[in-house]
């Protein structure tokens, strides 16, 4: 019987080492992976500091600007760009995010685009994806990125869609992420924030060069946005593999007292045997 037992708890202990291996190789690939992601988003934030710079001086010194960008128009439709992971084990990191988008897709006619395999998936069963990007977070770049900022131009200046919000993840640090919502559209909360910073002359006007320069306001949004989420996914799955490699060795800890208990009553009973049989004789 205690044979059995210890034969059980040896079983179980190779199993947690096992699974403890392989936590802590997810542990350090997320780690590398964060480096990378983090690196990327304080790259592109000079870029996209300089566009919302312009996109406000512009505004300050047009109050009168009638761009279709900015206008506020009756809302009928709506459409989120919801971010979300291509994998799972990232503690909370998915679900946060779904529920923040799922209260807003509660109260609006909405349709979706889906940024990561889990926001795919999800947002296909319920019947609400417009266009899906599995696999692209990972590799993002500006070219991903115009991609899907023109799909959210052409619905938004063909009128079928009257705003646009994005939800993704902030990166605060290795342990802290922040669901967010975003509006990116209409621009109305930029026009006269703020004063010009110099006098500027556009042409062929200061409307012709706002309207041409929100479409890449909206791209580097995207990819901030997406290399933000990006990063948080991994700081959150490096928490997540981090706790659960702590978790196995606990298991095996308590499962080795366990396997050395079993083992001292095993000798003890043996021990036992023995003395009541050479008493018997």
């Amino acid at each position: 019987m205690a044979g059995g037992t210890m034969r059980d708890i040896r079983r179980r202990i190779r199993s947690v080492e096992s699974t403890g291996q392989i936590t802590k190789a997810m542990e350090l690939v997320a780690s590398s992976k964060l480096r990378r992601a983090k690196e990327r988003a304080q790259s592109a934030a000079p870029y996209l500091d300089r566009l919302y710079r312009t996109i406000c001086d512009i505004a300050a010194m047009n109050s009168d600007l009638s761009s279709e960008f900015v206008r506020i128009r009756p809302v009928k439709h709506s459409l989120l760009i919801v971010v979300a992971g291509d994998r799972g084990l990232a503690g909370g990191y998915n679900n946060n995010i779904f529920k923040l988008a799922d209260a807003a897709l509660a109260e609006k006619d909405a349709k979706v685009i889906a940024v990561g395999r889990k926001a795919v998936e999800r947002y296909e069963r319920r019947g609400c994806l417009y266009r899906g990007f599995a696999q692209a977070a990972e590799n993002m770049d500006l070219v991903r990125a115009d991609q899907i900022a023109r799909i959210v131009v052409d619905l938004y200046q063909k009128g079928e869609v009257d705003e646009v919000f994005l939800y993704y993840t902030q990166f605060v640090s290795a342990l802290t992420q922040q669901p967010l919502e975003l509006k990116m559209l209409p621009l109305s909360e930029i026009a006269g924030d703020g004063m010009p910073s110099a006098e500027v002359e556009y042409e062929p006007s200061a409307e012709a060069v706002f309207d041409m320069i929100v479409p890449a306001f909206l791209k580097g949004m995207l990819y901030g946005g997406i290399v933000e989420s990006f990063a948080s996914e991994q700081g959150a799955r490096r928490t997540a593999m981090e706790s659960a490699s702590d978790n196995a060795q606990e298991m095996i800890g308590s499962l080795s007292l366990a396997l050395n208990r079993a083992r001292q009553a095993a000798i003890t009973q043996e021990i036992t045997e023995i003395v009541g049989g050479a008493n018997a004789q």
